[in-house]
């Protein structure tokens, strides 16, 4: 049975990189991060490309899900509302998987220590800080497995996410 994970979190938490991280713990795996769906610029934030985001993820996800080259299929993205992950889930075709959901949280301090380190990278930007910090009480209303990654790294992360799994399957 195929695994589909969702790895989801406040921008500058650390989705990305450790999902990068659980990659290389799963075999025949494939990563998608939900931004690659809309990466534009301008970036534009309407009901137009809401929808056009949500239909490329859900369509990436279902050719995914049904190749049989791939058993772990891995999720990042912004879901600060369970509305989001479950319009996605409403859109996957019926397949045989097994689904696993985590947040990633952390304090504000840590959250704001991270964000300010890809800011001297000039990964994001200052505006970054306030819009991520004030969406991470969001999370922890969600219906997911929750991470605390406030001391720990990437790779750590997903050891966890991976024994998890493991331990589940």
């Amino acid at each position: 049975m195929k695994n589909l994970i969702f790895i989801n979190g406040t921008m500058g938490v650390g989705k990305t990189v450790t999902s990068k991280e659980l990659q290389k713990l799963f075999p025949n795996c494939v990563f998608l991060d939900g931004d690659w769906c809309w990466d534009m610029s301008p970036f534009i934030v309407n009901d137009e490309t809401k929808i056009m985001v949500i239909d490329n993820i859900s369509y990436l996800l279902n050719n995914f899900v049904s190749c049989s080259v791939f058993e772990n299929i891995i999720f990042c993205w912004v879901m600060h509302e369970q509305s989001i992950i479950d319009e996605l889930l409403t859109r996957l075709e019926k397949h045989d998987y097994k689904f696993y959901n985590f947040s990633l949280v952390c304090s504000e301090q840590a959250l704001t220590t991270r964000i300010k380190k890809d800011i001297e990278l000039g990964i994001r930007t200052e505006d970054i800080i306030k819009r991520s910090v004030s969406r991470l009480k969001n999370y922890f209303q969600l219906d997911t497995c929750k991470i605390d990654v406030s001391n720990i790294t990437a790779a750590e992360t997903a050891e966890i996410i991976f024994k998890h799994i493991m331990h589940k399957s």
